[in-house]
């Protein structure tokens, strides 16, 4: 079969299979041209999900004819001259334009802000139409309609035109995140009218146009660098989580990106703190030399491939973290939220009641039965054995420290206030200073005991146990090598290997904290991580996971009636510890309210 050229309508065509895959990548692509030529007013339009129509008008440089006459053409881009190695640009291919004039009907008219004339070119199915003069104000009005009819075949992927349209808004929003100085509009007959005005340099508070109040009130604020690289952002407390993952957002260099690395290691940051099925609600901005990121991945620009991976995720985690132990153990205001609705329930007639024929026993005026002992004291408590709690005060050691009496315990020496009850022999009530706080004793417990392992597994080797006949695990001799690089690692939780000729790996010890483990699944699993994450955090996230049900089932238990002197205890640990906020499950340990809402409740306020 004779070898031959294909037409420029073909090329771009396939060339439109990569780049606009839907309603929403041609969204995209025309916003970054809008945001590169400057623009600080991006307004977009739809109908029938993008499909019918999608129109995005911007205030931005403009185009005089020449210009829009190359910009219909492939590899023509005003972005890039020589070299890749600096790509400070959203756009830089030159393949948008071209490809959605090939699938579908592209006007262009634009005119430049020095300009006294515009001008309007218009494609149709990959053939231009014409290049005219044309009344027109500062920017470009880029419009599209019946996208893909020149390719019909594509139209059958599509989903239905609700779906289009909420891909074109999670587009839209992404881009408002990245870039805040921005007003952006979204509006048309297929939806409800999006306006997210500009925010400067207030970048928190256009997250929370985006995200809602509520992320605004828990977030923690992310900045951290790391040879060269910086990280800026904020990620939700631990408490604060959602379903799914749509409600993390990477940037890398003012780019979104749908990065795997980057979401791993938010999922590891995470990691203990939130449920399993949930996820962290973050939002994380990359900012690194251009010549240490490869953004010319994919067409579609959305991935990217860092030259030292395991540096930026080391960087997240490390930064996360940090953020999290300084300020993530306080409760989501979710919570509270959640108890004041459970206190406002519907309104629900109740049917009426058959009336009771009277008797001693159900009448509220009957005498009161004094105890046949005559005393009115409370039960004694049972012993409290095996808690140690030192307090919050750190000139005073756990072992000389005795419990102050609950009535010397002021709600304005302590965040997290002092007890004053215990109900359903489960939950802690104490005082703060303009509100009140309700713990779970058990999650809390749970946490703190956890925690104190967690410290005991990083602060030196762990016991191993040595197999009386080592096993042999045959590798492939890459994956071996790679698995080497880490032996010092993993012997310091448990794990002691060496290489046993060129395709295996010999176990001889394995962490005697995993009891009996089958070493040759472990030892697979972890080249595999090597392999693909240039890391072997995998043994100490099983480590770690053995910690957390050793904690939950030697914590303080549902049930066990605490001291005064005890709850003050706990609560004081409370404050000194990393993630307090959250059990090891995830779940909060405490919920705040302010003494605001409760007057709320009771109409004083």
């Amino acid at each position: 079969m004779a070898i031959r050229q294909l037409s420029e309508t073909l090329i771009n065509q396939i060339a439109a299979g990569e780049v606009i895959e839907r309603p929403a990548s041609a969204a995209k692509e025309l916003i970054e041209n809008a945001l590169d030529a400057g623009a600080t007013r991006i307004e977009i339009a739809t109908a029938g999900g993008g499909k019918a129509l999608l129109r995005v008008s911007d205030n931005g440089s403009g185009m005089d004819a020449a210009d829009l006459e190359l910009a219909v053409r492939r590899h023509c881009t005003s972005k890039i001259s020589t070299t890749l190695d600096d790509i400070r640009t959203l756009g830089f291919r030159g393949e948008a334009l071209p490809s959605i004039g090939s699938v579908a009907r592209l006007s262009i008219s634009s005119r430049r802000r020095d300009g006294v004339d515009g001008h309007e070119i218009a494609m149709a199915g990959g053939k231009l139409l014409h290049l005219r003069p044309s009344a027109s104000n500062p920017g470009t009005i880029v419009e599209v309609r019946d996208l893909f009819f020149a390719t019909p075949a594509r139209l059958k992927f599509l989903k239905t035109e609700k779906a289009e349209a909420a891909a074109i808004t999670e587009t839209v929003k992404r881009m408002a995140i990245a870039f805040p100085g921005v007003r952006f509009v979204l509006s048309g007959s297929d939806r409800s009218t999006l306006e997210l005005p500009a925010t400067g340099d207030d970048h928190l508070a256009r997250i929370a146009q985006v995200l809602g109040r509520e992320f605004r009130e828990n977030a923690i604020e992310i900045n951290a660098e790391r040879e060269e690289i910086s990280l800026t952002g904020f990620a939700g407390v631990p408490t604060f989580n959602r379903g799914n993952s749509a409600h993390q957002y990477a940037f890398v260099n003012g780019r979104p990106v749908q990065d795997k690395l980057i979401f791993s290691a938010i999922r590891g940051a995470y990691a203990e703190t939130i449920p399993s099925g949930r996820y962290a609600v973050a939002v994380l901005s990359i900012e690194l030399d251009p010549a240490l990121v490869d953004v010319n991945v994919h067409p579609a620009k959305s991935d990217v491939r860092f030259r030292d991976p395991q540096l930026v995720r080391g960087l997240i985690v490390g930064a996360i973290r940090e953020a999290l132990a300084r300020d993530g153990s306080r409760a989501a205001t979710t919570g509270a939220d959640g108890m004041l609705r459970s206190f406002r329930p519907a309104f629900q007639p109740q049917a009426p009641q058959p009336k009771q024929p009277w008797s001693a026993e159900r009448s509220p005026s009957r005498p009161y039965e004094f105890p046949a002992n005559g005393s009115f004291r409370e039960r004694p408590q049972p012993s409290f054995d095996g808690l140690v709690m030192p307090t919050a005060r750190a000139e005073t050691s756990a072992s000389s420290w005795s419990p102050p009496a609950a009535e010397a315990e002021t709600p304005a020496r302590y965040p997290l206030g002092a007890a004053r009850a215990q109900i359903h022999e489960n939950y802690i009530v104490a005082q703060t200073d303009d509100g009140l706080v309700i713990v779970d004793q058990h999650a809390a417990h749970e946490r703190l005991v956890f925690e104190a392992l967690r410290k005991a597994l990083h602060s030196k080797r762990l016991a191993s146990q040595v197999l009386l006949i080592p096993e042999i695990v045959d590798l492939p001799e890459e994956d071996c090598d790679r698995l080497m690089q880490f032996a010092a690692e993993l012997g310091e939780l448990g794990l002691a290997i060496e290489r046993f000729g060129p395709g295996a790996i010999a176990v001889r010890e394995t962490p005697a904290l995993l009891g009996e483990v089958d070493a040759s699944g472990l030892v697979r699993q972890l080249a595999d991580e090597v392999a693909e994450w240039d890391t072997a955090s995998g043994l100490s996230a099983k480590l770690e996971y053995v910690a957390a049900t050793m904690a939950c089932h030697g914590s303080v238990r549902s049930g066990r009636r605490m001291r005064p002197e005890e709850m003050n205890a706990l609560l004081r640990q409370m404050e000194v510890t990393p993630g307090s906020g959250q059990c090891n499950h995830g779940r909060p340990t405490y919920i705040e309210l302010k003494l605001s809402d409760i007057e709320r409740l009771f109409g004083r306020s």
